[in-house]
């Protein structure tokens, strides 16, 4: 990016950022008043909905008391109590009352629970409703909701019992008046602000029981969250329902519970306020931002040109020098022909090119050294690991030659095969090492775990045995899969890390080796019992040429770090001081199966 770009960006940045920020300010501001507005508008028409339920109850109640002061409630009272009442002689009677007191719902039920007539359901006659023996002073009892079955589906009613007595005759009155869109529609609403009712009545939720003074919602599914919440926790509930992907279809809703006489949630009202008004709103409050913006911008596109073509000449001349110091020239000059900061930066660059003309040699030198420095450090290293598996065989060949001089010649043939082997381990660690100061690159082949590991523990039996206070453990998983790897190079890493715990137990201890498989990936821990790392030292652990020990290069983990990357594994540490540490190889199971990035080829 040019100097005179980002001049230009920076002014621009600065513009729309304060456009940005007043919009954001004012259009939350907008919000926050409508939420407000919102707030206050909901509670209103909560208390105008309380207001009406309560208002309708109180007329359920008086249309309720005039008929139990009527001369027909008192015949069906004084013949539902006779000793062998015939209640179809008033089969109709519920009906002819409901409909001169304009009332959805009516039974008259006698002193004993049996219902004598009803509006609703004239078939029930003679079945008993039990909650109206309850002790309960229904006449002091004001109106509430209850579920009414009906033939064709249950309803949501507001419903009043009232007790008439006629000398010994008792009779229950239970009438009420259906809650559905009408009563919604007699709802005075403020413009954007509209009630929604669902009734309750079924176990799972229904869209069909969502209603509003319309009629059926549509898209009331986008609402059952909401009122799924309201049925599980029976409180009021708030959320936003985006109707369409346009923002300004927003809608916010506050629902609100209605329990029964028994405390039974049996409807939700929702009261629903839309977004339009107040996303038009920050609409237009953002466009005119925008536009501000714009204006804004263009003026500092014309402030940019005439600042930058003061200052961007000397600037293009440096990167011109950047360019050609880049490409390898490194005695390019630039001319100076000012005395402000650009001159000194012109003269610090020229001041740069001819110290990196001095130091280049110096470094290629310097990493010359360094480098048959690691070369020879690694060579080192990689030798020690098959010298000592010779110094064993060697030991226990004289050992047996003295000791058991009647085992020596099959001892003999063990060693010498060891000792080829070993030799020609070395001889492949030499070729290796000649050939490219590098590991090799790993030669894949299908590699059991746990076959390396019993290897490896039975190439250390003898050191073990002679140490006395070091004992090896292995807890190998059966059905190991096999792994795509370098044999020779795993073992020398698994050699590292035993030796590694070995020498971090130096007053004896356990070694334990562990395999496992999670998923497509197989783990291989070694353990020890010693003094365990800092924080520090697990930090610095796997850098090459680190070292916790008094005689080591501080190579050997760096090494196992290279073999396992190689392979497309990782390997960790976990320790703590006084408790121990466990390395962790962790390596994919179908590593053969997708090319490795050697970190040998890297270094090249």
């Amino acid at each position: 990016m040019s100097f005179r770009t980002r001049l230009f960006v920076i002014f621009a940045i600065t513009i729309f950022a304060a456009v940005t920020l007043a919009v954001a300010i004012i259009s939350s501001a907008t919000r926050r008043e409508f939420e407000r507005s919102d707030s206050e508008r909901t509670q209103t028409l909560v208390q105008q909905f309380r207001k009406e339920f309560s208002q309708r109850g109180n007329e359920v109640v008086a249309r309720v008391e005039r008929i139990a002061e009527s001369d027909a409630a008192l015949r069906v009272a004084i013949d539902a109590n006779r000793p062998e009442p015939d209640y179809s002689l008033h089969y109709k009677d519920a009906r002819a009352l409901a409909s001169a007191h304009g009332l959805d719902f009516l039974e008259l039920v006698s002193g004993s629970g049996t219902i004598v007539s009803s509006a609703q359901s004239p078939a029930r006659y003679s079945y008993k409703e039990p909650w109206l023996l309850e002790p309960v002073n229904w006449n002091a009892t004001g109106a509430f909701l209850r579920r009414e079955d009906l033939a064709d589906e249950p309803a949501l009613a507001l419903e009043v019992v009232r007790v008439m007595n006629a000398g010994e005759s008792r009779l229950y009155i239970v009438a009420g008046r259906r809650l559905d869109q009408t009563f919604l529609a007699s709802l005075v609403l403020p413009p954007g602000m509209r009630a929604l009712l669902y009734r309750n009545l079924d176990p799972a939720f229904s869209a069909q029981a969502l209603v509003d003074s319309s009629g059926p919602v549509p898209e009331a599914q986008k609402l059952a969250p909401l009122i799924e919440n309201v049925r599980a926790e029976n409180h009021e509930a708030d959320d936003t329902i985006q109707w369409t992907f346009d923002a300004a279809s927003a809608e916010a809703f506050h629902a609100i519970p209605l329990d029964g006489r028994d405390q039974k949630l049996l409807g939700v009202l929702l009261i629903g306020s839309s977004h339009r008004q107040v996303v038009t709103l920050v609409r237009f409050i953002r466009n005119v931002g925008f536009a501000v913006g714009g204006a804004g911008i263009l003026l500092t596109l014309m402030l940019a040109a005439w600042a930058t073509s003061r200052v961007t000449s000397p600037v293009k001349q440096l990167a011109s020098g950047a360019r050609e110091v880049a490409a390898g020239n490194w005695q390019i000059q630039v001319e100076v022909n000012s005395r402000d900061e650009i001159g000194e930066l012109a003269h610090a660059f020229n001041q740069m090119t001819r110290q990196l003309v001095e130091q280049r040699e110096h470094l290629l030198q310097a990493e010359r050294v360094a480098a048959w420095r690691e070369l020879a450090r690694r060579l080192a290293h990689e030798l020690k690991n098959p010298l000592f598996p010779l110094q064993i065989t060697v030991e226990n060949l004289v050992r047996a030659k003295n000791q058991y001089p009647e085992q020596f010649e099959e001892v003999f043939r063990e060693s010498t095969a060891t000792l080829l082997e070993e030799l020609n381990n070395l001889k492949v660690i030499v070729g290796r090492f000649s050939d490219f100061a590098k590991m090799p690159v790993p030669q894949l082949e299908p590699l059991d775990l746990n076959d390396l590991v019993r290897s490896v523990l039975k190439l250390f039996d003898a050191q073990f045995s002679a140490s006395g206070k070091i004992r090896a453990e292995s807890d190998l998983a059966a059905n190991l899969p096999a792994i795509q790897a370098d044999p020779e190079q795993m073992k020398r890493a698994l050699q590292n890390l035993v030796l590694n715990a070995m020498d971090a137990m130096p007053d004896g201890g356990t070694v334990r080796i562990r395999t496992r498989q999670y998923n497509s990936t197989v783990t291989l821990d070694v353990s020890d019992t010693g003094q365990g790392l800092t924080t520090e030292e697990r930090d610095r652990l796997f850098t090459p040429y680190y070292t916790t020990k008094q005689h080591g290069t501080g190579l050997g983990l760096a090494i196992v770090q290279s073999v396992v990357s190689d392979h497309g594994g990782k390997i960790s540490v976990e320790s703590e001081p006084g408790r121990g540490s466990t390395f962790r190889m962790e390596l994919p199971v179908n590593s053969g199966s997708k090319p490795l990035i050697s970190t040998a080829d890297e270094r090249r």
